[in-house]
Parts: structure tokens; sequence; C-alpha cells
């Protein structure tokens, strides 16, 4: 028979967490994050200072989840107190690409000659600036930044041209926490 196993999270000064209906709720001074946790053995619960994940009969596969659900607990926190933040750089060789951020939508002109803007749609959480050639997203939320990140490097895809000469578009360059 497999043995119980739980794990323990701290949770940091400043960071609130709160714990109804299979969705974790984590709040710091950078802002707020939530995410749903579904898992028939794997318990969740609140108490004090602690998250605490625990499982009556914990094969490989529930301690597999536990150890998944932990890890993304550790990011939500992280995310709350240093935001996760993907740096991406505007590379253009043959057109001058003008990008701006306009009324929640990242507009990309000029891309290849093209006379109709490629746009990118900003969700309410997530920050993005552009200073010259540099892109920065930033986000509490590490999935929530890194799907804006790869959206707005798949804005500027190219298809049907050489890719050896056509080395146009926004590429990340850097990803993590905000120094």
């Amino acid at each position: 028979m497999k043995s119980k196993m739980s794990e323990k999270l701290a949770i940091p000064e400043g960071v609130s967490v709160k714990y109804e209906n299979r969705t974790l709720t984590v709040k710091g001074p950078k802002g707020e994050v939530s995410r749903s946790f579904f898992s028939h053995e794997v318990k969740i619960s609140v108490e004090g200072n602690l998250i605490l994940l625990t499982c009556d009969v914990a094969t490989r596969r529930e301690q597999r989840m536990i150890f998944t659900f932990k890890s993304h607990l550790k990011n939500m926190i992280t995310g709350v107190t240093t935001p996760w933040v993907y740096e991406l750089r505007v590379c253009s060789s043959h057109f001058p690409m003008n990008v701006k951020v306009e009324g929640g939508m990242l507009k990309v002109k000029n891309f290849l000659g093209e006379k109709i803007d490629r746009e990118c749609p900003i969700p309410s959480d997530v920050k993005v600036s552009v200073q010259g050639t540099q892109v920065r997203v930033e986000s509490a939320s590490l999935e929530r930044a890194g799907n804006m990140a790869s959206t707005i490097e798949l804005t500027t895809r190219i298809t049907k041209r050489d890719p050896r000469v056509f080395q146009d578009g926004i590429f990340i360059i850097k990803k993590g926490k905000e120094q």
C-alpha cells in the first residue's frame, strides 16, 4: 500500500491566498493571479501562512500531480511579488517596421512593406511597452506573459517567402523574473 504524502509551501509576507471551489487566488503587491486546480486525490488547503497539498494514497501519478501543483503555486507567488517579464526585439532589414501600443492593441506597421497593419490584442492583466526596438511584456501570471510574447512573435510570422532572405520579425530575446 502506498503511503500518505503531503507538501508544504510557505506564503511570504504581503501575499494573501484564498482557496474556494477548486480555484486558488493569490494576491500580492504586483497583482492578482487565479488558477483552477482539479484533482480527485490531491487536496489543497490554506492554513495560516502555509499552503498544504495532501494525498491519502500517493501513487506515482499523485506524486507528480502534487509536485506540478506546487510548481504552479510557486510561479503564482513569484509573479505577484516580482512580475514575469519577456523582452522582445524588433528586427527589420528590408522595410523599416513601426511598432506601437494603441488602445489595447499592439500594432505593427509597414511589416515587409504591407499596407495593412498587423494587430495583436493585449489582455487586461498584461502590460506591453515599446521603447525603440525593444518590446517588453510584463504580467503577474507566467502563462499570460508567455502567451502574449508568443502571440507577438506569431503576429510577424513570415510565410511563402525564403526564410534565409526574409529574416524580419519580432523575436523573444530574454525571459524570466523582473530584476
